[in-house]
C-alpha cells in the first residue's frame, strides 16, 4: 500500500484542508518571523497535505508570488524569500494545471527579477524554480526571450556555481525551439560560456552543457561552424565530443555526443568521411540500437543515425554491414506501437514529452516514442539511396519519357531478404499513428526505386491495395510519400500498374495536380506521365479527358519548375506514336502550339526548354500534326535559333524536330525540304555535321542524309 493510500486511511480530506486554510492564513501575518515559520512549515512534505494546499492553492500562490517580489528589509527577508521559491518550486512539481497557475501569477518575471539578488542561495533557488517551471510543455518558452536582458545576465550567473551551471543549461535546452532562439544564445556568448563546463568535475554540468550544444546546433551552419573551431582546454571541441563516446561512459553521454557530431555534421561543419564520422559517431549510433540497451535508448539511437546517414550513400553502405544493424533494426517492428503498450514495457524507465519530431529527425532534442516508427524510418534511410549510381534514364529516343520517382536503385541482400519485412511495412500503412503510416510509405517509397521489389514483393503483397486507401483521405505530408510511391508502382514494368488503373486511379491523380501544394502537384503530374508511357489510346484519352485541356495548360505555366517539367513530360508521353500524335494535335494543336511558344519564348532553364522543343520533335513526327509547324513561321524561327544555340542538349533537340520534318518516306516531304532549305536549315546542318558533340554530330549528317535522298 502507498504511503498516499495510508495517509487517506487515517485523514480525512476535510482535516486537511482545515490544516492547510490554517497553514495559509499564516502567510497573511504581520510578523514576519510568523510568515517565515508558516511558509517553512512541512506541509509540503505530506502528498495528502499538498493536495489541501493546491485546494487552496490560489491564495498561497499569490502570497508567495508577493513575498518574492516585496522588499523586505528584515534580517530574515532572504530567508523568507527563498523559502517562498523553495514553496513555488515544490507547487511547480505538481499537475500541468500548477504550472499553468503559477505561470498566470506571472512567476517568471518575479524568478528573473530575483536572480539580480546577491544572495547566491537565493540565486540557485530562483534558478531551480524556473528550471523546474520552463521544463513543463505548457509553459511559453518565449517568457524567457521577452526581456532583452534576461539572457545575457543568465550567461553572467554561469560561473557562480555548479548548480547555477546545471539549471541555466537545462533552462537554455528546453527553451531553444527555433533557429531564433539559437541565434539569440549564439549571440550572447553561449559557446563560449558554456564550452568550459565540457571538462567541469561535476557529470550533471557536463552532461547539461552537452544537452545544450545539441540543441544549438541541430540545423544551424552557424552554430555548427563555430563549435568546429572551439578549443576546450587545449583540445577541438569535436576531440572532446569523440572522447565522450567511449564504451565505459555513461549511454546518455555516448548518445548525447553523437548526437552533437551529427548535427555538426549534417550542418556540414563535419565532412561525412570524417574519421570522427565514419569511426567514431556512426559505430556508436549503431550500437545504440542492438538489443543490449534499453528501449528508449535504441529509440533514440536509431533516430539520430538515420538522421546522420540520410544524405549520404556512403554513409548507408557503411551502416548496412555495421554490427548486423538491418536484423536489429528488424526486431524494431516486433514492439507496439501504442503510447500506453510502451509504457508497459519493463525495461522503460521514462519517456520524455514528445512534440511533433521533424518528419525522421529529433527536433531540438525531443525523441520519438515509437520504436516501429523508427525501425520504419531506418529501413528507409539504409534503402534511400543505396548504391544509386543512376540518373534520370536518357530515353533513346524523344518521343517519350519515363521517369522513376526518384532514381532506381539495387538494395543488398540483407535488407531485401529480411524475414517478414514486407508484411510489417505494409501493415504500417493502417496504424492509428499518423507518424507510423508515414514512416511506413517512405519505407515503401524507397523500396518502390528497386525493379526487383515492385516485380516481386509489391506484386506478391498487393501493396497497391492499402497504398490506394491511404491516398483516399490522409493528411498531405503522408499523400506525398503515398503518390511519390504510386509514381513507381504505374511504371510500365510494374505488375501493379494494371490493377491501379483499373481502380479509377485517374480521376484521383487529376484532383493532386490541382492541390495548392508544388509536392502534391509534382507526383499527380509525374504519376499521370508514368501511367501514359507506352500506353495505348484509351488509357490517354481518359488523362485527357479526366485532367482537362484547361488544367492541362494551366500546370503549362505552373511556378514550380517541377511542376512544369513533369506537364512537359506527360505531353511528351501522350504525343506519342502516330496516330496518337495526330488525335490529339487534331483537337488540341492550337492551345498546345501556343504553349510551346510562350515557353520557348520565356525565361525558362535549359531542362525545361529541351523538354518542349522533344514535344515539337514528337509532333513532327506525326502525319498530319508536322503541318501545324510547317504553316508556323514564328515556331520554325524559333527552332532555327535554337539549332544555332550554345548550348548542345538545346541544338540536338532542335535538330531532331527538323530531322523528323524533312523525312522522306512520305510523298510529301518534298515540299517541305524546299520551304526548310529556303529558311537556311540546309546550312545549319552542314556547320552541324563538324559539332564537337558527336551526338549531335550524328543526327546532322542523318538529317543532310534524307536531304540528299
Amino acid at each position: 500500500m502507498c504511503r498516499l493510500t495510508v495517509v487517506l486511511s487515517c485523514v480525512t480530506m476535510q482535516e486537511v484542508t482545515a490544516t492547510s486554510r490554517h497553514y495559509v492564513d499564516r502567510l497573511f501575518h504581520p510578523d514576519p518571523q510568523k510568515v517565515l515559520q508558516g511558509v517553512m512549515t512541512e506541509v509540503l512534505g505530506s502528498e495528502l497535505r499538498t493536495e489541501g494546499v493546491v485546494v487552496l492553492g490560489s491564495e498561497l500562490r499569490t502570497e508567495c508570488v508577493v513575498l518574492l517580489g516585496s522588499e523586505l528589509r528584515t534580517e530574515g527577508a532572504v530567508v523568507l524569500r527563498t523559502e517562498c521559491v523553495v514553496v513555488l518550486g515544490s507547487l511547480a512539481m505538481g499537475t500541468e494545471n500548477n504550472i499553468k497557475s503559477l505561470v498566470d501569477c506571472h512567476i517568471i518575471p518575479a524568478l528573473l527579477q530575483g536572480l539580480v539578488c546577491p544572495d547566491l542561495i537565493f540565486i540557485e533557488a530562483c534558478l531551480r524554480c524556473l528550471r523546474t517551471v520552463f521544463i513543463s510543455p505548457v509553459t511559453p518558452v518565449q517568457l524567457l526571450y521577452t526581456d532583452p536582458t534576461v539572457i545575457p545576465h543568465l550567461m553572467s550567473l554561469l560561473s557562480r556555481s555548479p548548480r547555477t551551471q546545471d539549471y541555466i543549461t537545462q533552462i537554455f535546452s528546453h527553451c531553444c525551439k527555433t533557429p531564433e532562439h539559437q541565434t539569440v544564445l549564439f549571440n550572447h556568448g553561449a559557446i563560449q560560456n558554456i564550452a568550459p563546463m565540457l571538462i567541469s568535475l561535476s557529470y550533471k554540468v557536463r552532461m547539461q552543457a552537452l544537452k545544450c550544444f545539441s540543441v544549438l546546433a541541430y540545423e544551424n551552419t552557424q552554430v555548427s561552424m563555430t563549435l568546429v573551431n572551439v578549443l576546450v582546454d587545449g583540445d577541438l571541441l569535436s576531440q572532446v565530443f569523440v572522447r565522450m563516446l567511449q564504451r565505459d561512459l555513461p549511454i546518455e553521454m555516448q548518445l548525447t555526443a553523437a548526437k552533437c557530431l551529427t548535427y555538426m555534421c549534417r550542418a556540414g561543419a563535419i565532412r561525412t568521411d570524417d574519421r570522427c564520422i565514419v569511426l567514431k559517431t556512426l559505430p556508436c549510433l549503431v550500437r545504440m540500437c542492438s538489443k543490449e540497451r534499453l528501449l528508449e535508448e535504441r529509440v533514440e539511437g536509431a533516430e539520430t543515425l538515420a538522421y546522420l546517414m540520410e544524405p549520404d550513400v556512403e554513409l548507408q553502405r557503411i551502416a548496412s554491414v555495421t554490427d548486423h544493424l538491418v536484423a536489429m533494426l528488424a526486431d524494431y517492428f516486433k514492439y507496439p506501437s501504442s503510447v500506453s503498450a510502451i509504457t508497459d514495457i519493463k525495461r522503460v524507465r521514462h519517456w520524455t514529452v514528445v512534440i511533433e519530431p521533424k518528419h525522421h529527425s529529433p527536433s531540438f532534442g525531443q525523441k520519438s516514442l515509437l520504436p516501429k516508427n523508427n525501425g520504419l524510418f531506418h529501413f528507409l534511410f539504409i534503402c534511400s539511396d543505396f548504391n544509386s549510381t543512376h540518373t534520370h534514364p536518357n530515353p533513346a529516343t524523344f518521343r517519350s519519357v519515363l521517369l522513376v520517382n526518384p532514381p532506381l536503385l539495387f538494395l543488398p541482400p540483407q535488407i531485401t531478404e529480411t524475414e517478414n519485412m514486407m508484411d510489417r511495412i505494409v501493415s504500417g500503412l493502417s496504424e492509428s499513428s499518423i507518424k507510423v503510416r508515414l514512416a511506413a510509405v517512405r519505407c515503401l517509397h524507397s523500396l518502390s526505386r528497386s525493379v526487383q521489389q515492385l516485380r516481386t514483393s509489391f506484386h506478391d503483397h498487393a501493396v497497391w491495395k492499402p497504398l490506394m486507401k491511404l491516398l483516399q483521405n490522409a493528411p498531405d505530408e503522408v499523400l506525398v510519400m503515398a503518390s511519390s510511391t504510386l509514381c513507381n508502382l504505374l511504371l510500365e514494368f510494374s505488375p501493379s500498374k494494371e490493377p491501379i488503373l483499373e481502380s479509377g486511379v485517374v480521376e484521383l491523380l487529376c484532383s493532386l495536380t490541382q492541390s495548392d501544394s508544388p509536392a502534391l502537384r509534382v507526383n499527380g503530374i509525374w504519376a499521370l506521365m508514368n501511367m501514359a508511357f507506352q500506353a495505348d489510346q484509351k488509357v490517354k484519352g481518359e488523362i485527357v479527358r479526366a485532367l482537362g485541356t484547361e488544367q492541362l495548360f494551366r500546370l503549362l505555366s505552373d511556378p514550380d519548375t517541377n511542376v512544369l517539367m513533369k506537364t512537359l513530360g506527360l505531353l511528351r508521353n501522350l504525343l506519342s506514336t502516330r496516330p496518337h500524335i495526330d488525335q490529339i494535335m487534331s483537337s488540341h494543336g492550337k492551345q498546345i502550339m501556343q504553349a510551346v511558344t510562350l515557353i520557348l519564348e520565356g525565361e525558362h532553364s535549359i531542362e525545361v526548354k529541351e523538354q518542349t522543343l522533344c514535344i515539337l520533335a514528337n509532333i513532327a513526327d506525326g502525319n498530319t500534326a508536322k503541318e501545324l509547324i510547317m504553316t508556323n513561321d514564328d515556331i520554325l524561327q524559333k527552332i532555327k535559333y535554337y539549332m544555332g544555340h550554345s548550348n548542345a542538349k538545346l541544338q540536338l533537340a532542335a535538330t531532331f524536330c527538323i530531322s523528323n520534318l524533312i523525312w522522306n518516306e512520305e510523298g510529301s516531304c518534298q515540299e517541305r525540304q524546299d520551304k526548310l532549305r529556303e529558311l537556311g536549315f540546309v546550312d545549319i546542318l552542314h556547320k552541324l555535321t563538324q559539332a564537337l558533340d558527336p551526338n549531335l554530330c550524328e543526327r546532322a549528317k542523318t538529317a543532310m542524309q534524307h536531304y540528299l535522298a
